[in-house]
């Protein structure tokens, strides 16, 4: 699942190029330092422990820290994001801690980065929603002490701009206020109520609900990304990056057929 071939490296770079600022400078080669980022993610090394094969280290980091302060990763997920096939039909809610490194600990405090302190210690919540073929679509960071109910409202209003017929999440999002703005929405929601719930309906859509498996598959795809697992960085901006970079890899490999499709219709309409 972390291994990209020559035309997945292709597609990416079409993308990639899409979504890069028209301005400054566009680095030598693009393949080479999308390769390293991808080496940097999947392993998490320091940037000093780059392989040469990348070129400098200071250089991929310096292009990294620029396109990061531009919001080009989180573009670049977006682009790819909106190409789902499902995520007008179902979306699905979730969300997953990961445990801080002690590198992510600032001189200056962590207001603000997303990091907080849980049952699991120091750590970021990764809020995400995906489609019903359990490819992210969006996510959010939080400190991990965040509860997932009162970010439900915020997830639906993230990702492509498309309206789902249902919504799938567990427990963790069971409230009244939820389902009545999935309801308002023209969303038909499927979250199972708690034991202790009071008026719970006879009916709940358990074959549809199985389906939600996926984006539990999706965040065990997402950590084999071992600097999203193991959050190394110290600002939230930082981390959202490389969440971002994973997250847009893990759809290239997925979503290569689809893209392929795109590329075809666009020569045949410059063609003609």
């Amino acid at each position: 699942l972390t291994r990209m071939t020559d035309e997945d490296w292709a597609l990416a770079l079409e993308v990639f190029r899409a979504c890069r600022s028209r301005r400054g400078d566009k680095g030598r080669d693009d393949r080479k330092f999308l390769e390293a980022m991808h080496y940097f993610t999947v392993h998490n090394i320091t940037w000093r422990a780059l392989p040469a094969e990348f070129g400098a280290w200071n250089s991929v980091w310096k292009r990294f820290w620029r396109l990061r302060q531009a919001g080009v990763f989180e573009l670049y997920f977006e682009t790819l994001a909106s190409l789902s096939r499902t995520a007008h039909l179902v979306q699905m809610f979730d969300s997953t801690v990961v445990r801080a490194h002690v590198s992510a600990a600032g001189q200056k405090g962590q207001d603000g980065q997303a990091l907080g302190r849980s049952r699991g210690g120091f750590s970021t919540k990764i809020h995400l929603k995906s489609d019903f073929d359990g490819l992210p679509i969006a996510f959010h960071l939080t400190g991990g002490e965040a509860g997932d109910s009162p970010l439900f409202k915020l997830l639906l209003d993230l990702g492509p701009d498309v309206t789902p017929r249902a919504a799938l999440a567990d427990k963790g999002y069971d409230a009244k206020a939820n389902r009545a703005i999935a309801r308002a929405r023209g969303i038909a929601s499927a979250i199972p109520f708690k034991s202790n719930a009071k008026e719970r309906p006879a009916f709940f859509p358990k074959a549809l609900y199985r389906g939600r498996a996926r984006i539990e598959q999706c965040f065990g795809k997402l950590k084999r990304f071992k600097r999203v697992a193991l959050r190394c960085e110290k600002t939230e901006c930082g981390f959202a990056a490389i969440v971002a970079l994973a997250f847009s890899f893990i759809l290239i490999l997925i979503l290569i057929l689809i893209l392929i499709l795109i590329l075809i219709l666009i020569k045949s309409v410059h063609t003609t």
